[in-house]
């Protein structure tokens, strides 16, 4: 890996916490409409209406408070109370404000990669909600460049650097997601490693083991720069 010129960071559950806060903004919409449906099938109900909406919204807490308004009106067969249509904004409102709590380890990493590569950041989503999010994370100082993906496929990679001006073997992509962050990477020549959150959204799992010589697992972030400085 000497060749190495650029680390690529995901933003969500790879620097700070996300994931979480989405699963408790879902179950407290679960339990507001438990009156129609057991709270478990409602989630069901809200999963496939926020897949349905990607296309449409994108990734955020946007598009997630939106498609919680649409599975309410749904499941309730549009008699919901308006009440209750209040509180689902209240909660997404809560969800787009929520403080930003950066995993172990993460600045010190950060510090200690700077001198010896350029850093970036390459994630999914709202392009103000993650812009938000890192200002209130005080990192920003640390990237060279923030990409804000709408989705991370091979040919969104391969923008990235041909604006970074470098070849896939100069580029790795750290984050969370074997399915966003690893594999497109990988597919394109460059180097990944994948450093496991204890929770994962169910669209970004993937069934099958990932061996490849350019694929690496840390289970902290801290350890990547055993992986680069040893």
């Amino acid at each position: 890996m000497k060749q190495l010129q650029v680390i690529a960071f995901d933003a969500d559950d790879t620097l700070w916490i996300n994931e979480p806060y989405f699963r408790e903004a879902e179950e407290k919409v679960c339990q507001l409409l438990q009156d129609y449906l057991p709270v478990h099938s409602t989630a069901k109900e809200l999963y496939k209406t926020e897949i349905a909406n990607l296309p449409l919204y994108g990734y955020g807490g946007k598009g997630f408070m939106l498609s919680m308004i649409e599975a309410a009106l749904s499941i309730s067969q549009q008699t919901v109370d308006l009440a209750v249509i209040e509180r689902i904004i209240e909660i997404g409102k809560a969800l787009l404000d929520h403080p930003v709590q950066l995993l172990d380890g993460v600045e010190a990493t950060l510090q200690r990669l700077a001198p010896h590569y350029r850093l970036v950041v390459a994630t999914k989503g709202d392009l103000l909600e993650q812009q938000r999010k890192l200002d209130k994370s005080g990192l920003a100082p640390y990237f060279h460049h923030i990409e804000i993906m709408s989705e991370k496929h091979a040919d969104g990679y391969q923008q990235l650097l041909r604006h970074l001006d470098i070849g896939a073997d100069g580029f790795m992509m750290i984050g969370n997601s074997l399915k966003s962050d690893v594999l497109p990477v990988l597919a394109i020549g460059g180097h990944a490693v994948h450093i496991p959150f204890h929770t994962t959204w169910l669209h970004e799992q993937i069934d099958h083991h990932v061996e490849h010589p350019q694929f690496h697992t840390c289970q902290h972030l801290a350890q990547v720069t055993d992986l680069l400085l040893a």
